[in-house]
């Protein structure tokens, strides 16, 4: 069965698809956002990027999509990846700041968004 949004996070649209008994998880279907799509404009690089708060994790259906947007965006020589980026609580400023199981500073975090090394 679909789950119901434990939080205020939705658009009606998102209610509304979470409603529809045709299209429930229990047939198969599934659906995920991509939390960011970040570019830089001027260089044309990007990435793709998810957020969880609260050391929360990527459900395996989001694993398997998020590996063929992935597989996908490889093509582009401008892509730098697909990357999860976790707070220990809600953002940088309050708790640990994880990178696709790294943990890293403000500063690293800043420096990544500029399309630099995680180390």
């Amino acid at each position: 069965m679909t789950q119901k949004r434990r939080d205020n996070h939705s658009t009606e649209f998102g209610l509304w698809l979470r409603d529809q008994q045709e299209i429930d998880s229990s047939l198969g279907y599934v659906t995920t956002n991509i939390d960011y799509v970040w570019k830089n404009y001027k260089t044309g690089e990007w990435m793709i990027l998810e957020e969880k708060r609260y050391n929360g994790s990527v459900k395996f259906y989001q694993k398997e999509i998020f590996k063929k947007l992935d597989s996908v965006a490889k093509s582009d020589p401008m892509y730098r990846g697909m990357y999860v980026i976790t707070f220990e609580k809600t953002s940088p400023d309050d708790g640990k700041i994880n990178i696709n199981g790294q943990f890293v500073t403000k500063e690293t975090l800043i420096n990544f968004l500029k399309f630099g090394k995680l180390s």
